[in-house]
This record gives C-alpha cells, sequence and structure tokens, in this order.
C-alpha cells in the first residue's frame, strides 16, 4: 500500500518539457483603452434651457457656468456634447437624461455615438 504524500514535504519540480509536461512563456497583457462615446443632447423648441442646465448639473456634474455655457452652444448649434465616457458609463447616463426628460414631460433627445 502506498504511503500518503506528507504535505510539509515540497514537490520536486518537474524539468519543463519532459514527461509531456508543456512550458509556459509568461507575458505581459496586452491592454487596450476601451473605446470612448460622446454623450450628445439635442435641441428642441419645447425643452426649457432652465431645465437643459439641471440636466447637465444633475447628470453630468457640470457646475452652473459650464452647464449654462454648454446649454447656449446647444440651442446655437442645434446639439452639444455633455460628455465622452466609457460605452457603458455614457449609454447609463443617457438614459438617465431620457428618465428624467420623460418625468418632467420634457422631449429633450439624448444619444450616444463613437468618439
Amino acid at each position: 500500500m502506498a504511503e500518503p504524500n506528507n504535505p510539509k514535504e515540497p514537490l520536486a519540480p518537474k524539468t519543463p518539457g519532459k514527461d509531456g509536461g508543456q512550458t509556459v512563456l509568461e507575458r505581459a497583457p496586452k491592454l487596450h483603452k476601451p473605446k470612448m462615446f460622446k454623450v450628445v443632447l439635442h435641441n428642441d423648441d419645447y425643452t426649457t434651457m432652465e431645465f437643459v442646465v439641471w440636466i447637465l448639473e444633475i447628470v453630468f456634474q457640470k457646475n452652473q457656468d459650464e452647464a449654462f455655457a454648454l446649454m447656449l452652444a446647444i440651442h446655437e448649434t442645434g446639439r452639444g456634447v455633455a460628455g465622452v465616457y466609457t460605452k457603458d458609463v455614457a449609454e447609463s447616463l443617457c438614459d438617465r437624461v431620457v428618465e428624467l426628460a420623460e418625468a418632467n414631460g420634457m422631449p429633450l433627445m439624448c444619444t450616444t455615438e463613437p468618439e
């Protein structure tokens, strides 16, 4: 009968390549920056300027001056980038904008697009 292995005794290292063993080469993992997406707010004739400023402050953490300047840019050009985020974050923020707009009876449109 074979004796049980003693866990305190170290096992003899296997020589790579012998006895059907495999040699593993360690490489640094290849990390890629995630693709970034713009969150775009679109101008319309019904959403109030105050509501757009509020959205920019609440959802996108803009201060009052930044929010007001961006709201004016959206109003004058028809659209504006509220921020650039990874895809999941951008989609979540866009969904939150749409939910808040609908809850407040505003037709504010928000989309995401690759940077």
